[in-house]
């Protein structure tokens, strides 16, 4: 009898222990997060769904971006959520309908992390308005960061309002804030995005319908904002920010592909086409962005005679380190051009590797050069599908580029 009772205890307590795993599971469905920028929240709603073997996937949801991110694992009553394609991860306990952790960059030593926490089954981003504005932010703005020195830049917003909910971006002389989200306030907008690599929060507060003040905030700090509306709000020409040094015309580099072999401008495979240098990171969103868009460009134009190199500069200076996120960055894109690994991200290794350049300034920038072997054009920056018409504009002009160097 005393047997039975024991056998009885210890089954329940499998159960039990079972059940316990099982409830401490992530609940299927939508999260309301927020991440810590300053004395502010930045909040981001994100989906918890499962596939074929109760694998646990992760959606980052920003406007219409969607960010998937697998490999989640528990232990015990906590879940670490990796974020690969930025080398961080979300650990966080689970509490009921709630988590709690923190957000941390793997390549930063001993970091501490973002604190974060997420409600479950809060479809908010941003707490609802009674009485919200009827000032419109629609529209393309003249938008300058002022920072926290007092250095200005000119960038331009471009936003657009759609059953209440706010969407659009920033675009800057490097690249674009990518999918902002939000919604009007008593006073302003408030937007928001996070996508793995970094929390951002905007807040606007109209002073008339044709200008506004606000801040951006990140972890690194926060960013005055100043916008007046234009509709004609442009950007310097991007051809016209990064140069070839005096008297040189061409490129001449040998580096390490993600395989270890080393891949040269003077290699056959490369000889009488026009050929495209995408300089990147894997840590770069708007990389990613080109990446998105020159993959699938490079499988439907590579018969025509061109040829595209990725140039990355990595947080490490360790081969076998940029081995393992430009593997995982060309499997994520279905990459079939060549990847190479130029060192650690910062001005001494863009100078080692291509000593013609007067600087890089902008990741990512890109370099076209004709049939013959001479830098034709160099584009900083890369605004993306965020920024709708400038990004349209943007393919047009690309196309017609490499098709005026293919006829040449």
């Amino acid at each position: 009898m005393q047997k039975i009772i024991l056998i009885s205890i210890v089954l329940a307590l499998t159960l039990s222990s079972c059940g316990l795993n099982k409830n401490s599971e992530l609940q299927t469905g939508i999260w309301r997060a927020e991440l810590k920028v300053g004395s502010n929240q930045a909040p981001f709603l994100f989906e918890v769904s499962s596939r074929s073997g109760d694998s646990t996937i992760v959606t980052l949801i920003n406007g219409e971006e969607r960010v998937e991110l697998e490999g989640i694992t528990y232990l015990n009553d906590s879940v670490t959520i990796p974020i690969e394609a930025y080398d961080a991860y979300i650990k966080a306990a689970i509490g009921n309908n709630s988590l709690n952790g923190r957000f941390v960059k793997n390549y930063i030593e001993n970091d501490s992390g973002v604190p974060f926490k997420a409600e479950f089954n809060n479809l908010n981003r941003f707490e609802s308005i009674q009485n919200p504005t009827d000032i419109s932010v629609d529209g393309k703005w003249d938008i300058d960061f002022i920072t926290q020195t007092g250095d200005t830049s000119h960038n331009v917003g471009v936003f657009k309002t759609s059953n209440k909910i706010v969407t659009g971006s920033i675009l800057t002389n490097s690249g674009d804030l990518r999918f902002l989200e939000g919604a009007y306030t008593e006073t302003g907008v408030q937007l928001s995005a996070f996508s793995g690599l970094s929390p951002y929060l905007i807040n606007i507060i109209f002073e008339n319908e044709n200008a506004f003040t606000g801040s951006f905030f990140t972890t690194r700090g926060e960013t005055k904002l100043i916008g007046r509306k234009n509709n004609k709000a442009g950007l310097a020409d991007p051809y016209s920010l990064t140069k070839l040094k005096k008297g040189k015309k061409s490129l001449n580099f040998s580096l390490p592909n993600v395989e270890g072999k080393t891949i040269s401008l003077s290699d056959s495979q490369y000889q009488n086409k026009v050929l495209i240098i995408s300089i990147l990171g894997s840590w770069c969103p708007n990389c990613l962005d080109e990446m998105k868009y020159l993959s699938p460009w490079y499988k439907v134009n590579k018969k025509r005679g061109v040829e595209i190199i990725g140039l990355a500069f990595e947080r490490k200076d360790e081969f076998e380190y940029a081995q393992g996120t430009l593997s995982r960055l060309k499997k994520k894109y279905d990459t079939e051009y060549e990847i190479l690994f130029g060192g650690k991200v910062g001005e001494e290794a863009t100078a080692k590797a291509l000593p013609e350049i007067e600087k890089i300034t902008s990741y990512p920038t890109t370099i076209f050069i004709d049939k013959k072997g001479i830098v034709r054009k160099i584009h900083t920056g890369f605004n993306g599908p965020a920024t709708g018409l400038f990004y349209e504009e943007f393919q047009k002009d690309f196309n017609k580029l490499v098709d005026d160097l293919l006829a040449e």
